[in-house]
This record gives C-alpha cells, sequence and structure tokens, in this order.
C-alpha cells in the first residue's frame, strides 16, 4: 500500500536513523528499504517500508489479521512522522537563524517515531550513559534471548521484540549490564503490566514526563525520549543530551552546558523536538 505524506520527505535522514538503531533479529535496513518485526495483540507478522515515487512511501505489510491494518496503518504514520505540517513546522523553527540553516539543508526532515511504547522505553534505558552502537548490542542480546522466533522470507528478521510478561520476569542483568538497570528494564515491563496506558499521550508533555519518571530508574532524559518518539509530544527535549550539546557546540563553534542547551532551546518552542532532530542529523552529516 501507499501512505502518502505533506513534501518534502528526507527519506535518507529516516533510513539513516533506523540504520544506525536496527537491533539485529528484530528489524533490518537495505537496499533503501527498512523492515521490522511486528506484534499486536498476540500476533505477530513483518513490514517494509521504502520510498515511493510520489508523495508517498510504499508498505508492504504480512500479518494474518486483516481486521488489524486500521492499526498497523496508525502506527507507520506515527512511526515515521507521516502527518507532519513540515513547511508549517520549518516556517516557525526558520525564525531562529541557526535553525534556519538547518532547515534549509534538511527541509524534509521528520522526528522518527516508533512502532511500540514499551520497545523504545526499553531502547532508552539500554541507552543510558552508554554509545548507540553498545546500547544496540545489549538490545540484540535481549532479543534473542526473550524474543519469540519468527519465520520470515526477510533477511535479518528472525525474532518479534520480548513481550512485557517476559521481561517484567527476567534477570535482565545476565545481558551484561549493572544489575539497576536490569532491575528498571523489568520495572519499565512491569509498569506496562499495570497500566497499559502508561506510553499513550497525556494531556501535555508535562504530565507525560511526570509520569514515566515517577518510574525507578526513569530521569528527566528518558522521559523526554519516550514523549518524543513515542507519544510524539513535538517538544520533548533531551537537554542533558551528549549529542545535542556536541552538535550545538559544534554549529555555533564553542563549548556548551546542558543549561546552556535547554536556554538556547526556548528560542524553538514548541518544536523542540524537531529542533533536536537537526541537530542530531547535523552531527551525523559532520562524522
Amino acid at each position: 500500500m501507499q501512505l502518502a505524506y505533506q513534501a518534502p520527505y528526507d527519506w535518507e535522514a529516516m533510513l539513516g536513523f533506523l540504520a544506525v538503531r536496527a537491533i539485529s533479529g528484530l528489524e533490518a535496513v537495505a537496499a533503501g528499504v527498512y523492515t521490522r518485526s511486528i506484534s499486536i495483540d498476540g500476533q505477530h507478522g513483518w513490514i517494509s517500508v521504502a520510498s515511493g515515487e510520489g508523495d508517498w512511501l510504499e508498505v508492504t505489510v504480512d500479518f494474518a489479521e486483516p481486521d488489524a491494518l486500521p492499526e498497523i496503518v496508525r502506527r507507520l504514520r506515527a512511526m515515521f512522522d507521516l502527518d507532519a505540517d513540515v513547511q508549517g513546522i520549518n516556517q516557525q523553527l526558520a525564525v531562529d537563524p541557526l535553525m534556519a540553516r538547518l532547515v534549509a539543508a534538511r527541509p524534509g526532515l521528520r522526528v522518527p517515531g516508533t512502532w511500540d511504547g514499551l520497545e523504545v522505553a526499553i531502547r532508552a534505558v539500554l541507552g543510558q550513559q552508554i554509545t548507540v552502537v553498545a546500547a544496540i548490542r545489549l538490545a540484540g542480546k535481549l532479543v534473542a534471548q526473550y524474543g519469540e522466533p519468527l519465520v520470515t522470507p526477510q533477511v535479518g528478521v528472525t525474532h518479534i521484540f520480548p513481550a512485557a510478561e517476559v521481561l517484567a520476569a527476567a534477570d535482565l542483568a545476565s545481558l551484561g549490564m549493572p544489575k539497576s538497570r536490569g532491575r528498571t528494564l523489568s520495572g519499565v515491563a512491569q509498569a506496562l503490566l499495570d497500566d497499559p496506558q502508561i506510553f499513550q499521550p497525556k494531556a501535555s508533555l508535562k504530565d507525560a514526563v511526570a509520569r514515566l519518571v515517577e518510574l525507578p530508574g526513569i530521569g528527566d532524559w528518558t522521559a523526554q525520549y519516550i514523549a518524543m518518539r513515542q507519544m510524539r509530544e513535538p517538544d520533548a527535549f533531551a537537554s542533558g543530551d551528549i549529542g545535542l550539546i556536541n552538535a550545538l557546540a559544534a554549529l555555533e563553534g564553542g563549548p556548551v552546558t546542558a543549561r546552556q542547551l535547554l536556554a538556547r532551546a526556548e528560542a524553538w518552542r514548541p518544536l523542540r523536538a524537531y529542533a533536536a532532530q537537526h541537530l542530531w542529523t547535523s552531527l551525523s552529516r559532520a562524522d
């Protein structure tokens, strides 16, 4: 099927973001196509997504339950930020001279979402105080050990992301991480079992973050990241993120602290999530 969007759309940047963070066994990026396993209400399947020849993404879905298609489409539109008013977003951000430069370089940039709230929460916790590469390596171990195997014709897609029930009961420190982080991961899974709406959008960004930081081991950075990618909060902003700090320092030619970054970001409200994506992308281009 074809999922339409408002042009422009920076598929290269979206695919690059997903490729760097692709979890072995769960998802794969090859030849301009993103593929992954999916699970809804205990049913499993897979999807593949590529750029279309017009203002749309080309999507293939393999899923046994046809009634799930509307939910699959909803999740995909959120995951690939297809409903963004990109022209309006660019116009607002470009009021700031720095963002004007970045928007001009990447006018079709979107904020990547996620397929599932538990998955992005686990990713965020795994990424606390370690590199993206190290976090993805741990995530691959988690999927291989606790995810349900799935037979697909897609190379590299072999497992479903582990269910909350499995993660809540597992000793995840055995994967090679501090025991406290393993307990946080299991606690996040248990929190979803206790409150199935915990990763759903809240009345405001403030409410979303407040609910998440109630969980042991979840600080502001992790909560903001979940709010950005899962709850689709356009003003979510992880001010302590080292990548954002380094990007701003490189762009403005001087050292930057987390406090200075947060103050600088006031000019980007209420679209700080999109500003953050521009900063991250500028850093990857510099690399």
